[in-house]
């Protein structure tokens, strides 16, 4: 064999042999998209709105959609649609675009709608493409016990005013997001927090139903975390769907957990706060606090009126929140919003908005009716908790514009799990 062709072999196996290790991303993400997905909810998890990093969940939610695209191809899997749910999530992607395509180019506002509307619909219909066997399952409900053991430790850190303990450090930033003065974990934002912590918890219970010491000691130490958010919204809902977690699971020895845990709960948090006067004078001042009151009331009246004047339109999206600002020019706030998913979606969208979010929660309502006869445990207990899953994220949305792209995320990939297949592989 002459030099040169010999030179050629070497060159064409170098070639295949980095294209082999160019490619070897992609056969992992094929052969292990459940992972893909958990590592793009934690991108999601530590990326809130107020950081300025733009792209870092873009980077992941890109390559998470890419594996599951590719493997969709290659084991030619039909893609799922079930209009109920995705035609109304297509509705309000296409009004929130229409809005946006109308004003100049703004990356904060593209950023808003797909942390709102393009990504959870995507995670939706991924999520029931990926979550069909039990060890794809198994994959999320771990990264369900270290999300929520991440943060309730952040929580119990900031009560225990051990600052030194948190971490991401932007946290501790009080030029970013809101509730500085709070447990508001990496969302900078206690409502969210809140809501995390409360829809992780119940995620847990139904994934893994058996009370093991993890489960058990996380339960524990969740009504401290909540507590630590210093939100009423949050509270309320957190005690009433602990009860109903029990009451829904039918389990004698789970309803008494529960109702223990809710009890024990608002007995240490009443203990701390009586021990600790620093505390017991944030309790006090959360309890009686009439200013975020007042100031929610005034902006929901400027909000409403807003919505009567153009009621099936809504407002352009560069002049919404100056409008809204003008309307208060009694309260120096940092910024003005509408603080309430519903009101802001007749406000953004007028009525056909909010009638599309109303006809997509009817249907996501829906999957808790009974499933196919082979589901599986895990999936057969989600669905039962799933009205109450469902109920969190809607009370607190009263108090609170869900962009919070990491408490979507939670809430739609439970929705693929329900509505996935079972998978004859698995």
């Amino acid at each position: 064999m002459s030099s040169r062709a010999l030179s050629w072999e070497i060159e064409y196996e170098n070639f295949w042999r980095v294209a082999a290790i160019l490619l070897r991303p992609f056969h992992f993400g094929l052969a292990f998209p459940s992972l893909i997905y958990v590592a793009a909810m934690v991108v999601f998890l530590f990326r809130p709105p107020d950081l300025f990093s733009f792209y870092a969940d873009r980077i992941a939610f890109g390559i998470l959609i890419s594996c599951v695209a590719l493997r969709t191809l290659v084991l030619r899997d039909p893609i799922p649609f079930f209009p109920g749910i995705s035609l109304p999530m297509l509705g309000l992607i296409a009004l929130a675009v229409f809005r946006v395509l109308r004003e100049p180019f703004d990356p904060q506002m593209w950023s808003i709608i797909a942390s709102k509307y393009i990504v959870p619909f995507t995670l939706f219909h991924a999520a029931v493409l990926i979550y069909r066997g039990a060890s794809q399952r198994k994959h999320f409900e771990v990264f369900v016990i270290l999300a929520l053991s991440y943060l309730i430790f952040i929580a119990l850190a900031f009560l225990a005013d051990a600052r030194s303990l948190i971490f991401p450090r932007f946290i501790l930033d009080e030029s970013l997001g809101f509730h500085a003065d709070r447990a508001r974990g990496p969302f900078l934002q206690a409502v969210a927090n809140g809501v995390s912590l409360n829809i992780l918890g119940i995620l847990l219970i139904a994934l893994r139903r058996k009370l093991t010491t993890v489960v058990i000691l996380l339960w524990i130490l969740l009504p401290l975390a909540i507590f630590a958010t210093m939100t009423r919204a949050v509270w309320i809902s957190f005690a009433v769907s602990t009860l109903l977690l029990g009451w829904r699971l039918v389990e004698r020895r789970l309803q008494a957990v529960c109702t223990l845990l809710v009890i024990a709960g608002l007995t240490i948090g009443l203990a701390i706060g009586v021990s600790n006067r620093s505390l017991k004078t944030a309790v006090g001042e959360r309890t009686e606090e009439r200013g975020p009151v007042d100031a929610r009331f005034a902006v929901y009246s400027a909000g409403w009126t807003m919505f009567q004047e153009r009621p099936l339109t809504g407002w352009a999206a560069s002049g919404m929140y100056a409008e809204l600002a003008r309307r208060m020019e009694g309260f120096h706030l940092r910024s003005f919003y509408v603080h309430n998913t519903y009101l802001a979606l007749l406000v953004e969208f007028g009525v056909p908005g909010l009638t599309l979010y109303g006809i997509l929660f009817l249907n996501l309502f829906r999957l808790s009716w009974r499933g196919p006869p082979e589901e599986s445990s895990a999936t057969a207990s989600l669905r039962k908790v799933w009205p109450i899953l469902l109920g969190v994220y809607l009370f607190n949305a009263f108090f609170v514009d869900m962009a919070y792209q990491f408490v979507i995320a939670l809430l739609f990939t439970a929705a693929g799990m329900l509505c996935a297949p079972k998978d004859s592989a698995a």
